[in-house]
């Protein structure tokens, strides 16, 4: 993820912020490139919402990398998490339900 980290008290509150959340195993933050890593099982648009929540600062999603469950030295998968879209469901009105015509 790419984030603006300013200052070291950027930096720290960042770190508090993410060892807090339960669902991140591992992270590295860089400051210079302004890029933290996570590591763990969850949602990265889930987490990128969290911290942006807290830090009130924007957060790009840089890259996905899915991997498997064994570790021997597996292939992994990359791929970047589609932009979110909301999904709506309007009801029916009733005169726009089509009736069949009776002949």
């Amino acid at each position: 993820m790419r984030i603006n980290l300013d200052c070291n008290a950027c930096c720290r509150k960042v770190r508090r912020h993410l060892i807090n959340m339960k669902e991140v195993e591992t992270h590295v933050i860089e400051k210079k490139e302004r890029k933290i890593i996570v590591c763990g099982q969850f949602r990265p648009s889930d987490i990128a919402v969290k911290l942006q929540k807290k830090m009130k600062r924007r957060v790009e999603i840089l890259e996905i990398e899915h991997l498997s469950g064994d570790h021997g030295g597996g292939e992994e998968e990359h791929y970047h998490e589609p932009p979110y879209e909301p999904q709506y469901e309007y009801p029916v009105q009733p005169d726009q339900v089509s009736t069949p015509l009776l002949c």
